[in-house]
């Protein structure tokens, strides 16, 4: 167990992990639901141009990509409600250190250090600067 994360420190982060899974599964649901009402055939049937149609098709994109991130920030939540079960939440999934307590706190779904999430971010996604929290 990562020494620096105390039971009392776990049972909050857990808690909050589970917040925002409950939170963003009711985004999704609601953004289903809005989706439905607002797909893009009704936006195209009022549209009076080409340039209204691109807004449409954006409009649906924007849609569709709100959902997309939230859907993957759930799989991450999932990842770390997992690992707090498995006693391996804490640690660096790539190096296996433990995670300063600050980084859990600012996002309690980090999976990486910092320092393997600085090389995870170069290597595999084209360098983010910052690393993500």
């Amino acid at each position: 167990m990562n020494e620096s994360l105390t039971p009392e420190r776990r049972r909050e982060l857990q808690r909050r992990l589970e917040d925002d899974y409950n939170a963003l599964c009711a985004n999704v649901r609601e953004e289903l639901l809005n989706s439905d009402q607002n797909t893009y055939a009704v936006l195209a049937d009022k549209v009076a141009d080409v340039g209204d149609a691109s807004v449409a098709d954006l409009l649906v994109d924007l849609g569709i990509a709100e959902i997309d991130r939230h859907v993957r920030e759930i799989q991450r939540i999932e990842a770390a409600l997992r690992r707090l079960a498995d006693g391996s939440y804490g640690y660096c999934i790539d190096c296996g250190d433990a995670i300063v307590v600050r980084r859990l706190q600012a996002n309690p779904a980090v999976a990486r250090c910092y320092a393997c999430q600085t090389r995870f971010e170069q290597e595999e996604i084209g360098g983010t600067y910052p690393p993500t929290l």
